[in-house]
Parts: C-alpha cells; structure tokens; sequence
C-alpha cells in the first residue's frame, strides 16, 4: 500500500532520519525543534511523529524512547526525499583518478584498489565484482609459434583478462618439416583474419564464424582454432562463481548496529563462505528490454534483501560496463543507518570510473 505523505510530514519525517543516521539515538520532537528550523510547534511535531509512526515509517524501539526509522521509512527517505551529494561522487572521483593512476596494473589490481576507496570513502563494506565470464568480450587474438610443432593460442577479452590454449601445429598436406619464419608469417595472417572478424565479439559467437573466408592455404589451421577456441568458450563459461572483492569488514563491522556476535558471525560467513549467492544479488543483470528503465543505482534496506544474513543492512549496487553490456558490479553493505545520499553519490561514481577505465 502505497503511503502518501503532505510536505510537512515530509518534512518532519525527513528531519528525523536525518538526525538519526547523525547520532544513532531515537529522535523525540524536542529535538527536532532544537535542531531543525521547522516552523511548527514541539507538540505538532510529536502529532505528526504518532501519524508517521501508524503509517509504519517510524517506529519506538521502547516506549519511553523517541522513534526511529523503519525499513519503509528509509524507503520513502530514498525514493523522494534525498538527492545524492554531488560533492561526495566528485570525492570519489578524485579519489579513484589520483589512487589507481597506474598505468601497469591489470585487472584484479584495478578493482582491489577500487574497492579499497570506496571503502574508505564510504565507510561501509565494499564489494566489486569481477566481470562475469559470459559477458567478455574478445579484444585481442594472437597466433604464437612453439616448440614442437606447436602452436600457443592467446586470447584478451575486454576486460584485460587472458586466455591461453596450447594446439598442435597442423601438418602441411606434403608432409615436410614446417619453415620457422614462414609459419611465423602464417600466423601473424591469420592471427589478423582472426581479430578482424572476432574482435568486440562474445566467446559464445565464436562458432558462427565463416572460416570458409580463409584463403586456401590456411585453410588447415581452420579444424584446430576453431576446436581450441570453442573449448576456451566452454571453460570460462563453466568457471568457478564470480570473485568478489571484499574491503571495509572490519570498520563496519565496530558500528552499533553490529553489536551482537551473532549477527556478525551471519554476516562475516555470506561474505566469506557463500559468495556465489551474493554475487548473484549485486550482479543484477537486466534483460535488454530492461537496460533503458533500470534505476542507475540499486538500494535494498533491510527487509527487502532475500538474503537473511543482511536483512538488518543496506545494499548498494550499479553495474559497470562496457558500453551497454554489463561486465560487473559495484556495491556497498552497511547498516540500514547510513548515509545514503553519499553512498549511493559515490557508488554511482565508482561504477562511472570502472565503465571508462575497461572501455
């Protein structure tokens, strides 16, 4: 049931969050006449407070205490009340420029750095994603002659990752021993056929490749590469789950909310044991119909994360891509309690900066 609230509670409701993600203590009307310009009486407010709390967007953690807000309470808060802080995503921006300006890195290092930023910044558990294998790719193909008549296939998907596949050399049809450099030159021909017709193309596309468009004499390579390259398709998308880089844990983890082990333990445990489940909620990858009306930034609060162990967390998540397509995800965990116009401004950033660095 939707809940429609006049500017004034609006206002009040809004006021109430705000002080209670500041100092995390249930939020009385007096307070709200101290600390905010509201233009209204204690005793109004404490009237509005009683309405916002029948409509479920506040609640009393005990009944002498003020109230705080519900996981519906931060919804609306997030939904219509907030702005992402502009001044925060440029931090991130600043950030990320100035500590991953490293021209060697590759990809594991690029998003372990990046994670160790918006760690930092955030103040919450980071989490990225690397880029799901059924998403890459081909950026780069290159033939190298080996020893022993063999052949070393090598294969650099968008995402600066590298794929290798030892083939055999195919015999030439007289049967004589090969000639170094003029294998060397075949290669090299038919390495650049190869990435003319494969490159920004998916692994899966493979098999519709015309390898009836090579010239003759290079036909016999045709069997071996398009039999190595299938099986290369066929391991990265039968691969181990998607890795997650986690930073934060341990600062996040010292907040009030976190104070009984048990639910540290819960938490501690997704994280570390059963990321194949976790990869699947911030990986939320749309269907191409969907890509145009998908929010740019995901906010699950509490209740309305499916997994049990994060039910009292906030979940922030936008993917990075590669142009359109999604390669992974960007987010961030922390206590329902956060503040969400910086999380979701440098969440937004973060995914931004990956988007351009793996284009």
């Amino acid at each position: 049931m939707e809940v429609r609230l006049n500017d004034r509670q609006q206002h009040i409701l809004w006021a109430t969050i705000r002080h209670y993600i500041a100092t995390a203590e249930p939020v009385g009307s007096k307070t709200l006449v101290e600390e905010f310009d509201l233009g209204v009486s204690s005793a109004t407010i404490r009237n509005v407070m009683v309405v916002l709390e029948k409509s479920g967007l506040l609640y009393q953690p005990h009944t002498s205490a003020g109230r705080i807000p519900s996981d519906s309470g931060y919804r609306i808060y997030v939904d219509q009340l907030m702005t992402p802080s502009e001044s925060s995503a440029k931090q991130m921006e600043l950030a990320l420029q100035r500590g991953l300006r490293c021209e060697d890195r590759n990809l594991e290092i690029l998003l372990d750095g990046a994670a160790q930023i918006l760690a930092t910044l955030s103040g919450c558990i980071s989490l990225i994603t690397m880029p799901k294998n059924n998403t890459a790719m081909l950026r780069h193909l290159q033939l190298v002659q080996m020893e022993a008549g063999q052949v070393l296939l090598i294969v650099v998907t968008n995402s600066l990752e590298t794929h290798s596949k030892l083939m055999d050399l195919p015999a030439s049809k007289e049967g004589n021993q090969p000639d170094v450099e003029a294998t060397d030159r075949e290669l090299q021909i038919v390495s650049n056929f190869l990435n003319a017709h494969l490159r920004g193309k998916s692994l899966s596309e493979i098999a519709n490749l015309k390898w009836s468009e090579l010239d003759r004499e290079f036909q016999l390579y045709g069997e071996s590469l398009k039999k190595s390259l299938m099986q290369l398709e066929h391991h990265t998308s039968h691969s181990a789950a998607t890795q997650i880089m986690i930073k934060g844990m341990a600062s996040v983890l010292r907040q009030p909310e976190f104070a009984e082990i048990n639910q540290v333990q819960t938490i501690v445990q997704l994280l570390e044991e059963e990321q194949d489940q976790l990869s699947r909620l911030i990986f939320d990858e749309p269907d191409v119909e969907e890509i145009e009306n998908k929010p740019r930034v995901t906010v699950r609060i509490g209740s309305e994360n499916p997994l049990e162990p994060i039910r009292t967390c906030t979940l922030i998540s936008s993917n990075y891509r590669r142009g359109s397509i999604p390669l992974g995800s960007v987010g961030i965990l922390g206590p329902t309690r956060m503040d969400y116009e910086g999380a979701v401004a440098v969440v937004a950033a973060a995914a931004d900066y990956l988007s351009e660095a793996l284009s």
